[in-house]
């Protein structure tokens, strides 16, 4: 690990980067080119102490993980993601799963969708990332590695993941992820990382066991969707998608047709964001069904 060069490669990159380029407000009084330590530290979801460290040339080594997330805040290209990679003393990711860099032409629309809840995530629904309305209305989505990265696997194995979806809709979901894997499964081939998602679900959860015998396919493109966010309650919104020429990436977005409730959420959400403000929320929208 070169602490030195790591530094001083990092405090460039970010004197590169434009607030607009990332979605942020340029403000009147900026006394420094490009982003301040705070703004990376926040589009990264790090501590600002811990990113200074690392700007100071000081600090524990970053994981694969930190160093993923902040190339897609530096808007990194993909030698600069791998050389930030190679002074940090981590081996480069593949090209899969969730540290693998993110499309630029993809990022580019996510910060074009400060407004509009937004995400990228990896054909085997790993989030690489998300925008904070997105972060807002379906939770901000932890960074882990191996399988569990993986919603579809979080989804069968660990019963928290469903309380996204109200229960009567579960079947349903389930059935859509079966679905999309094997489709992705199918334009992949062999992929090992694949297989081995696919193998391990098999043992885990015998309902995907049968749902992935039953050979249903169809990619997930559009789906209307009924939330369950914990401040506003059920939340009916729209989610698009738009597919990376290879298929490997996905930037999914969430809206509801004008005058709606679902409309009139998602902009009480941009305003109270991830606060709890379960009284007022309910007093501005009125009862459910109105």
């Amino acid at each position: 690990m070169n602490l030195p060069e790591l530094a001083a490669f990092l405090k460039t990159r970010r004197a590169r980067v434009r607030p607009s380029d990332v979605g942020l407000p340029t403000g009147p009084r900026r006394r420094v080119p490009g982003l301040r330590r705070e703004e990376v530290a926040q589009l990264a979801s790090l501590s600002a102490d811990y990113y200074t460290e690392l700007e100071r040339g000081r600090g524990a080594q970053p994981s694969a993980q930190t160093l993923a997330a902040l190339a897609r805040a530096l808007r990194l290209e993909g030698d600069e993601r791998d050389h930030l990679f190679h002074l940090a003393g981590r081996p480069v990711p593949a090209a899969h799963g969730p540290t693998a860099h993110v499309q630029s032409a993809m990022l580019a629309m996510l910060d074009r969708l400060a407004t509009t809840p937004a995400m990228i995530i990896t054909d085997l629904h790993e989030t690489l990332a998300q925008n904070d309305l997105a972060a807002a209305l379906i939770g901000r989505h932890p960074m882990r590695t191996g399988p569990q990265a993986s919603y579809v696997y979080r989804w069968f194995t660990d019963s928290a993941a469903r309380t996204l979806y109200p229960p009567d809709e579960h079947p349903h979901h389930s059935r859509v992820f079966v679905s999309d894997l094997r489709a992705v499964a199918a334009r992949r081939g062999r992929d090992p990382h694949v297989l081995r998602l696919v193998a391990t679900l098999r043992r885990r959860s015998p309902e995907f066991a049968t749902l992935w015998d039953d050979h249903r396919v169809a990619l997930r493109r559009a789906d209307h969707k009924r939330l369950v966010h914990p401040t506003l309650g059920i939340i009916e919104v729209d989610c698009h998608s738009l597919f990376s020429e290879d298929g490997r990436q996905r930037l999914l977005w969430f809206t509801a047709p004008a005058g709606t409730r679902g409309a009139a959420q998602l902009e009480l959400l941009s305003v109270i964001g991830t606060q709890d403000m379960s009284l007022d929320a309910s007093r501005a929208l009125g009862p459910a069904g109105s």
